[in-house]
């Protein structure tokens, strides 16, 4: 147990420095966590603030179902109520990935779902949106676990997400791989969802260009 517990700590900084990088969660929060048989490897409060997610597996809390820190460095995260209620509402779910990815934010910020519009999407539906709750309550868990509740054949396939109002994507995972790959293609779609209505307008105006040239071009000739 101590090195599948010492290899959990060493994968979530490993994961959260990646988010990071990858604009996929940011300074201002977010948190991971794995479990490991009756226990949680979960990042501690300020893991963006402070550390700028360069964490050491030392800092990396392990706490019991009820949230009490066995060993780590820190204070628990605020939002850790919603990994523990994932956990005992999921039993098949193995790690929680928390995270402000820059496209998906705009749909948390606007209250809008996400629908698949890529292929490697297609198995998460539609990424629906859960009213707003501040972030250390218990309410906030209760409505994660009900934006979630009916998507387990997708947790088992190898994730389901749920949009927190204001606030940012929740994603509960069959294993931390899973966890990053899901959030990085939602974060992916959201993009192609927001640029492609740029891309409509472009293709408009493109085409009233052309049409203009066309009309140009008849009156005075290839010159124009």
């Amino acid at each position: 147990m101590n090195d599948q517990i010492y290899e959990a700590r060493q994968r979530i900084c490993e994961t959260g420095a990646l988010l990071f990088e990858r604009f996929l969660t940011d300074a201002a929060g977010g948190n991971i966590s794995v479990r490991v048989g009756d226990l949680i490897c979960i990042t501690p409060r300020y893991s963006g603030a402070k550390f700028h997610w360069k964490l050491r597996p030392e800092q990396i809390l392990v706490v019991d179902g009820d949230g009490k820190v066995l060993e780590g460095d820190g204070t628990i995260s605020r939002e850790s109520r919603v990994h523990l209620e994932l956990y005992k509402e999921f039993p098949d779910g193995q790690a929680v990935v928390h995270s402000h990815p820059r496209n998906v934010l705009v749909f948390c910020s606007a209250g809008v779902p996400i629908p698949p519009v890529i292929e490697a999407t297609f198995k998460f539906g539609m990424i629906n949106v859960v009213s707003y709750a501040p972030s250390h309550s218990k309410e906030l868990a209760e409505k994660v676990v009900l934006g979630l509740r009916g998507q387990e054949h997708r947790v088992n396939i190898q994730a389901a997400a749920v949009l927190a109002r204001w606030h940012g994507l929740f994603v509960l995972a069959k294993d931390l791989d899973a966890g990053f790959d899901a959030t990085e293609r939602i974060d992916t779609n959201a993009r192609c969802i927001l640029l492609g209505s740029l891309l409509s307008q472009g293709i408009t105006i493109a085409k009233n260009r052309s049409q203009q040239l066309e009309s140009d071009l008849s009156i005075y000739g290839k010159e124009a």
